[in-house]
């Protein structure tokens, strides 16, 4: 007999994507250049195929044809992301009125078409010239976050309720700071720790900007990137490696952020190896400020980890793989092109977790998706025949409704991504859009699973 998956009332179904990844007009409009145009310049070799992010999927351009199909498929919301270096070229001068312009007539589309707009204000695209301070290294930066922030509040606030400062700010530390696949390419723990510091202080600095406005009537979060650390086994040597992943790459993040405060295993563990970052006197009751009303969750696949196998060279960067190995479940399920394990459950253990040990806080799935490579061979009939992510998405949201069920406050469901979008240095690798983008010509075509969530959008649910 076929069971109903039948989701909240207001639930919120749409999409995520970013400035960089989907904008283009990387040279115009006004816009100021960030770091991934810079890298472009220095090593296009760096990027699949040699594609950078001049054009993208030029959403500068097609945004109103496009926010209509988020109507068709019946979206209503969809994040998007404002580039600080288009809106503020240098990122602490003048505020750019073509993108003023712009965002606000984004804005105003997707309310015109029922779309809620939920907008981040950091998405890994640093301005070039806050990257030449220093980046989130130099505690002035982040300050200058906090002006574009409240900028960003007074212009857009009367009508955006939902924002959020950083997405998964986790990744430009382990990106930029640690292993070397975000620009600047620094190895250095240290260093790392003071980028995560500082990037927590952005968000703090926005998330007081916000409170200070109080007119905005909204809410604001963070949207974190949280991946479940299994361990191999219950032995305890697992059960230290597994706890000790989740401290550097969920809880660093995620205590500051929902609980005001950092987890002390983890200063001490920072503090031991001599990698603490350096911080003022009140920055303790600072963070205490920065509690988020809302938690974007982006989920793709766990992470598995085992005791060392062997002892750290000493002599070698302190990097968190100086506490754990990754460990392959014999029998996982996989996305070979993105070499990513498929694991639904995550969803559930991640808001089970949230209920019990984050007071509930409201969150919603704000990533999930699936990307493939060399999409086109599944094309039938004008059609790509994407059965894979439509099994995907349901299978997540399966382990979601169950979590509901079981008291977890989870809001919605975002896929990543509504078009195929650029993806850092994977470029147009894999897909993972409702609609195909043909980065030639920029003909957006649905695939099988626009029309298979477009009924799951209408009935709130679905049947299987």
């Amino acid at each position: 007999m076929a069971e109903q998956f039948t989701f909240p009332k207001g639930f919120w179904w749409g999409a995520a994507t970013s400035a960089t990844q989907i904008e283009g007009a990387a040279k115009e409009g006004g816009k100021g250049k960030n770091i991934w145009d810079q890298w472009f310049d220095e090593e296009p070799n760096r990027f699949f195929d040699g594609v950078g992010p001049g054009t993208t999927s030029d959403f500068y351009h097609q945004y109103k044809d496009d926010i209509a199909r988020m109507k068709n498929i019946h979206f209503n919301s969809f994040r998007l992301s404002i580039s600080w270096s288009r809106l503020i070229p240098d990122g602490s001068g003048e505020v750019n009125q073509e993108a003023v312009d712009f965002y606000n007539n984004v804005i105003d589309e997707m309310i015109d078409k029922g779309v809620e707009p939920f907008v981040c204000l950091y998405h890994f695209d640093m301005p070039m010239a806050m990257q030449e301070m220093g980046g989130w290294e130099n505690r002035a930066v982040a300050e200058h976050f906090g002006r574009y922030a409240s900028i960003c509040f007074d212009l857009f606030g009367d009508r955006v309720k939902k924002w959020f400062t950083h997405n998964e700010p986790i990744v430009p530390v382990e990106g930029g700071y640690m292993y070397d696949f975000h620009y600047p390419n620094v190895v250095d723990m240290k260093r790392a720790a003071q980028v995560g510091y500082h990037t927590l202080l952005s968000h703090v600095f926005a998330v007081k900007a916000f409170r200070e406005k109080d007119r905005t009537g909204g809410e604001i979060g963070v949207i974190l990137n949280l991946t479940p650390s299994y361990p191999r086994s219950s032995h305890p040597a697992d059960l230290k490696a597994s706890r000790i992943a989740d401290l550097f790459f969920n809880r660093s993040f995620l205590d500051p952020t929902v609980l005001g405060e950092y987890p002390q295993e983890l200063i001490d563990l920072l503090g031991e190896h001599g990698v603490l970052p350096d911080t003022e006197s009140g920055d303790k009751e600072l963070i205490k400020e920065g509690k988020v009303d809302l938690l974007g969750v982006n989920y793709y696949q766990p992470r598995r980890v085992k005791a060392k196998e062997n002892l750290p060279n000493p002599g070698a960067p302190i990097l968190p793989e100086w506490f754990f190995d990754h460990y392959e479940m014999p029998g996982r399920k996989m996305n070979p092109y993105r070499g990513w394990e498929i694991y639904p459950k995550g969803v559930y253990d991640i808001m089970i977790n949230l209920r019990d040990n984050y007071g509930n806080i409201p969150s919603f799935i704000s990533e999930n998706g699936m990307g493939v490579q060399d999409e086109a061979r599944f094309m039938e009939n004008g059609m790509i025949q994407d059965d894979y992510r439509i099994e995907f998405i349901q299978d997540h949201l399966e382990w979601l409704h169950r979590a509901i069920e079981e008291g977890a406050n989870a809001k919605g469901y975002h896929l990543w991504s509504f078009i195929d979008n650029w993806s850092w240095m994977n470029a147009y690798k894999n897909r993972y859009g409702y609609f195909s983008v043909n980065i030639d010509t920029q003909e957006r075509t649905p695939k099988k699973s626009a029309y298979w969530i477009t009924a799951v959008h209408k009935n709130n649910g679905f049947e299987k």
